[in-house]
């Protein structure tokens, strides 16, 4: 092989190595930052981009992706000198690549402290009640100071959320035992209001069942007493139509005298005025039936 041929092959070898190293394709949600000879030149978007090598080179590049970061529980004092472990959690996504790359050297790290310093401000303000109650409030003001501070830095604080505040192991048995006393208040409480309202609902079905008794009575009475009046009605309707005699008055008076002695109603027997015609009526009957 000739010399010509070897410069040829190797001129060849060197135009590929350069065409494979200009070709840069950047994947979506993603950035490059180009520098040239050590200076920022452009930032890259996703696709097929070109470069010139050994002039421009490409830096790692940067997710623009959003990302949920896990801190590790920070200890906080409270404003009534308790310790409390706050665990966060923080939502951010980077809107702009250059700064998040020249402007701080490690931006995650720069939000967890910028984390860790807010919670001590916010929640040492705070005794340990209004901080557990105060979860919103604490969220407000770490997204406020954080979007504040990051955005020079290219990122942009979407969220941030405290997954749990742990209040020293003495505290937390106390608060324990004045939870489980409040529910056997409740507990109590409950029990006592249900047996009132048993006890109302009883006596109020026992009034009633005592008022549908008496008027169930009072109207069989009445049922009674107008049955008793039809059949009297009847009796003398049939004696005078009859035009009966002296003996057949005396013997049906007779018989209404064991009905009304029989009766179980029947407390106080009425004796007509008329005690002695009748009584001489009836004799005198029963005299006529010997003699005959």
């Amino acid at each position: 092989m000739s010399a010509a041929n070897i410069a040829l092959i190797v001129l060849l070898v060197i135009a590929i190595a350069i065409v494979v190293g200009a070709i840069k394709i950047i994947p979506q949600a993603r950035a490059g930052i180009v520098e040239r000879l050590g200076k920022y030149h452009r930032t890259l978007g996703p696709g097929l981009n070109l470069i010139i090598p050994g002039i421009d080179r490409l830096r790692p590049l940067v997710d623009l992706r959003e990302k949920v970061v896990s801190f590790p529980p920070q200890p906080v004092i409270t404003e009534d000198n308790l310790v409390v472990n706050i665990d966060t959690v923080i939502y951010f996504q980077v809107t702009n690549a250059k700064s998040a790359t020249y402007e701080i050297e490690n931006y995650i790290q720069g939000i967890e402290q910028l984390v860790v310093t807010t919670l001590r401000n916010s929640v040492g303000g705070l005794d340990l009640e209004k901080a557990l109650t105060s979860r919103d409030h604490i969220n407000a003001i770490l997204r406020g100071v954080l979007d504040e501070a990051t955005s020079k830095w290219g990122v942009r604080v979407n969220r941030v959320e405290i997954k749990a505040i742990e209040p020293p192991p003495s505290v937390q048995e106390s608060m324990e035992k004045q939870m489980r006393a409040d529910r056997d208040k409740r507990a109590a409480i409950l029990t006592a209001e249900g047996e009132k309202q048993s006890q109302i609902l009883k006596a109020e079905g026992a009034r009633a069942s005592d008022i549908l008794r008496a008027e169930g009575e009072a109207q069989a009475a009445v049922i009674r007493a107008e049955g008793e009046a039809t059949a009297i009605a009847k009796v003398f309707k049939a004696i005078h139509d009859g035009n009966a005699d002296d003996k057949v008055l005396a013997y049906k008076y007779l018989e209404q005298l064991s009905v009304i002695a029989n009766g179980t109603s029947s407390k106080v027997w009425v004796i007509p005025a008329e005690l002695s015609g009748t009584v001489s009526t009836i004799a005198r009957a029963f005299k006529e039936s010997g003699k005959g």
